[in-house]
């Protein structure tokens, strides 16, 4: 049994960054699109130097070019690139990192653009996971809206899930539904941006420590994958 990961998104603060890694966290998000959570490379580079060795950063893009996400993951020292735009498949073959892609879900229909997606990848081992967050027509995630979860519960129970990467839920996340997330969705890791924040970028730390106890007294779910 694996327990259930967590990434913490959009951070610009080091020293924040180190709390929080020591409080549980798996991942730290690193937001480069356009965004009140965008940091430069250089700050960027602040917070990963922080972290321990199995606390990852994972670098955000939207629609940006394999060559700017390949500088900037040598740069910061990414070890995943989290694609949040309408990226094409082929784009996995020229990323120097692993990538997570994620989906806005709007519909039950949800798991046909996902398949459609994997379809146009050559290599499904560089696809590190599949991040479900929920549809906004304005922003890419962050908006601290959430998705009908009972539409993954249905899928993965009709076995459509079967053969996908791993699943990271996102979208209006916080401590008090996180466990019943991780119930209904049974995902391998959770995302959380806006519901662990004071403001966008500055996290509120005890909501972050309420997050990662209420996530790791969710249910634990089979998994050999690791963040």
């Amino acid at each position: 049994m694996q327990r259930v990961r967590v990434k913490i998104e959009g951070l610009r603060d080091p020293m924040q960054a180190r709390k929080i890694a020591q409080m549980g966290a798996d991942a730290i998000g690193l937001v480069f699109a356009p965004s009140p959570r965008w940091v430069s490379p250089e700050q960027a580079r602040a917070v990963a130097d922080v972290l321990p060795p199995l606390v990852v950063a994972v670098g955000v893009f939207v629609d940006a070019d394999a060559e700017v996400i390949n500088r900037v993951a040598a740069r910061v020292g990414l070890a995943m690139a989290q694609l949040h735009g309408d990226e094409p498949p082929e784009i996995v073959e020229s990323l120097s990192v692993p990538c997570i892609k994620a989906f806005r879900v709007r519909t039950p229909e949800w798991i046909a653009e996902v398949r459609s997606w994997l379809e146009g990848v050559r290599s499904r081992r560089r696809v590190a996971g599949i991040l479900l967050d929920a549809y906004n027509p304005e922003a890419r995630g962050g908006t601290g809206q959430r998705f009908n979860w009972e539409w993954v519960a249905e899928a993965r129970m009709a076995g459509k899930t079967a053969g996908l990467p791993p699943l990271v839920l996102a979208g209006g996340l916080d401590d008090a539904n996180v466990s019943d997330a991780i119930e209904i969705v049974q995902p391998w890791a959770v995302d959380v941006a806006s519901g662990v924040e004071a403001s966008p970028g500055v996290k509120d730390l005890k909501k972050v420590e309420d997050f990662i106890r209420a996530t790791r007294e969710g249910k634990e779910l089979h998994s050999e994958f690791w963040l």
